[in-house]
């Protein structure tokens, strides 16, 4: 060790990296020659590699939100559509997003909304982008650690455009996967430069990049455990192994901390599915891991959600799977010392699907693609230095791997691409879902909730059915169920269906707010405003519920703490145009019409279509003597009613609008 690096190392003092020169061979074991590169030749392959990526993923700039996480997640979170500010910086930090805690993803959703507001394309831009970093980052990395190129960009490749990427990728929710697969690769690149290197300044840039990683996902706490593969190859770091692992421990203290946070946030999501017996979440896993494999080879039938088989997983396809696991890990187990790539790529896959094999279930999945993005890597060293090795005394060897390596991505491409087009919008996923799984009854709810924001209800019907036919105490389903039937006008029959969701989940705060709805369309007001009361105290948060308590205390005379209600769903929602037209009805009932036409011109500065306050701003302005402004308001509601071909209202309106005089109007919805 140089005088100059003595004393700064944090850990592993007097380990290096051994580069073997005496022997001809680089530090993967692979002789010197195949480190001879051009540079220009590199930048080709990290352009190639780019234009892969886009050309895959590019479509994806043309895609829709999806219904599936997008809307918690990005859409439909209050915080996250105001974008970058203070206060999202520190709801981040100190607050679940769902049920997971990754900070910088999170803050990642805000800069997009910040950058593109929620036109999808631009949150899809920021994924494709980030996934093409992580990409030319694996090929740099590989490349230089291994001093072999096209091994290096195989790998890279595959990764690149595997159809299992596909949801990594295209799905705007999992940002995490490729906003943590940046910080992955660039912690790798940092530890290799302090390994070469040993200075305490590179060590803490690697740890606080690996603490960037945990942040965006959880599931890189088991990154210490690559960096010891990587010791072993191609690093090849000599000395004690004991000086090797202490030098890890304060990532293993990050990982540990954050494994902790993990748990708490996910406490409510591992609960549902704990009730399986330890045993059967092992058989699934080693089913799970052997599947993984087989979509590595033959990614066909891929979808987003893989229903979990429960008690019904057949004993002989956990036999299988343990006989197949157990005859590569004793095939890599024989050739550890001459074949060292094999051992570590097959503890890279194993250990890093650890996290999310299903020990500690986490959602109704038995496995999810997604999981792959990470994991996968270690099997494509296996087999790019595997076939490389073997390859080594063909006389065509050049010619026949580069024509297969170009066949197989190129395959990888096609398929990827098809992949990539399911996820247009919620439409074409779930329906493709439904083709490649069986009884999955989250599916179902899923489309049926497509088919809902589309306004085709006796389609939605039938797919909530269906989800309740597969899995009769899906609280989920039977609350959106209800919803549906409330808007058919079949109250009754939805109100059955609220009670029932309510029954399976009694935190179910949306289930009591659309409760409280349903009795309020039949006139029972005092039972509506106990519903919203509850649903409100199981999530203090939900803007929905104080805006309905609020119309439901003014329809009672209580206008006094109708208002309130309405000021706390717009504190928790400035946006939401509904809440300011109805702080505007009760500010109207106080006779204050200045601060009630200020609250509807408000709501229609947030929504120009929305026909009540269209009205409820005619009435107001009339009741001030202002009637040729009024009559504006009057005719622009009723172009609205007409074009929405809502004949009932605009009976009403044209109606109002033809026997218009000062004293009638009330501020009420029409």
């Amino acid at each position: 060790m140089s005088r100059r690096s003595k004393g700064k190392l944090p850990h592993g003092r007097g380990l290096v990296v051994d580069t073997n020169p005496n022997t001809g061979q680089n530090a993967a074991g692979f002789p010197q020659e195949v480190q001879r590169y051009n540079h220009w030749v590199s930048l080709a392959v990290c352009l190639s590699l780019a234009l892969a990526v886009w050309a895959v993923f590019g479509q994806t700039l043309r895609h829709e939100f999806v219904n599936f996480d997008d809307d918690v997640y990005v859409y439909e979170n209050p915080t996250v559509i105001q974008g970058l500010t203070w206060h999202g910086a520190a709801w981040a930090f100190t607050h679940k997003h769902d049920v997971n805690w990754h900070p910088l993803t999170s803050l990642s959703h805000m800069l997009d909304c910040q950058l593109y507001d929620l036109h999808p394309g631009g949150h899809h831009f920021t994924n494709v982008l980030l996934h093409t970093a992580a990409v030319i980052l694996l090929f740099l990395l590989l490349r230089d650690l291994t001093g072999t190129l096209w091994p290096s960009a195989f790998v890279a490749a595959v990764f690149a455009i595997h159809p299992l990427r596909v949801e990594s990728v295209a799905w705007v929710a999992e940002r995490k996967d490729v906003l943590s697969g940046v910080f992955f690769m660039l912690t790798l690149w940092a530890y290799v430069r302090y390994a070469r290197q040993p200075k305490t300044a590179s060590y803490l840039l690697t740890l606080c990049l690996f603490a960037g990683g945990l942040m965006s996902k959880p599931m890189l706490v088991t990154l210490p455990f690559v960096l010891l593969l990587l010791d072993f190859w191609p690093s090849r770091r000599t000395g004690s192994w004991r000086l090797l692992a202490w030098e890890k421990v304060p990532f293993l203290a990050l990982s540990a901390a954050v494994c902790m946070v993990t748990v708490l946030t996910q406490k409510e999501a591992i609960e549902l599915i704990q009730d399986l017996p330890f045993p059967w979440r092992v058989g699934n896993a080693l089913v799970a891991y052997t599947d993984y494999i087989g979509q590595m080879f033959w990614p066909a039938g891929l979808a987003v959600l893989y229903p979990h088989p429960g008690y019904h997983l057949p004993i002989w396809k956990i036999g299988l799977s343990m006989l197949i696991l157990s005859m590569i890990t004793a095939g890599v187990a024989a050739e550890w010392r001459k074949r060292p790539y094999l051992l570590v790529g097959w503890l890279w896959y194993l250990g890093m699907l650890v996290p999310v094999i299903g020990l500690m279930q986490v959602g109704s999945q038995a496995r999810a693609d997604r999981y792959t993005y990470l994991p996968q890597i270690g099997l494509y060293i296996m087999v790019a230095w595997g076939v490389m090795e073997l390859s080594g005394s063909w006389r065509y060897r050049r010619v026949v791997l580069g024509s297969a390596g170009v066949a197989i991505v190129t395959g990888l491409m096609a398929v990827a691409y098809a992949q990539t087009g399911y996820w247009k919008d919620s439409i074409a996923l779930w329906t493709h879902t439904l083709a490649c799984t069986t009884n999955n009854a989250i599916a179902h709810k899923c489309l049926g909730d497509a088919w809902t924001r589309q306004g085709k209800l006796d389609e939605a019907v039938q797919q909530y059915d269906q989800a309740l036919l597969f899995y009769p105490d899906f609280a989920d389903a039977h609350n959106n169920l209800g919803s549906v039937l409330a808007r058919q006008g079949n109250t009754d029959k939805a109100i059955q269906q609220f009670k029932q969701a309510i029954r399976l989940n009694p935190g179910y705060a949306v289930a009591y707010n659309n409760l409280g709805n349903a009795v309020a369309i039949q006139g029972n007001f005092d039972e509506a405003i106990q519903q919203y009361r509850q649903a409100i105290r199981l999530n203090p948060n939900s803007a929905e519920a104080h805006n309905a308590l609020g119309i439901a205390l003014a329809r009672e005379g209580n206008f006094d703490e109708a208002v309130q209600q309405h000021e706390q769903a717009l504190q928790l929602n400035p946006d939401y145009a509904q809440a300011h037209n109805s702080l505007g009805n009760a500010l109207a009932r106080q006779g204050k019409l200045d601060e009630a036409i200020q609250q509807y011109r408000q709501a229609l500065q947030l929504n120009p279509g929305n026909m009540e306050a269209h009205y409820n701003l005619g009435n107001a302005l009339a009741l001030q003597g202002r009637m040729e402004e009024a009559a504006q308001q009057f005719q622009q509601a009723l172009d609205l009613a007409v074009a929405q071909n809502d004949l009932p209202h605009a009976a009403l309106i044209r109606a109002r609008l033809g026997a218009f005089t000062p004293a009638s109007p009330q501020p009420q919805s029409p």
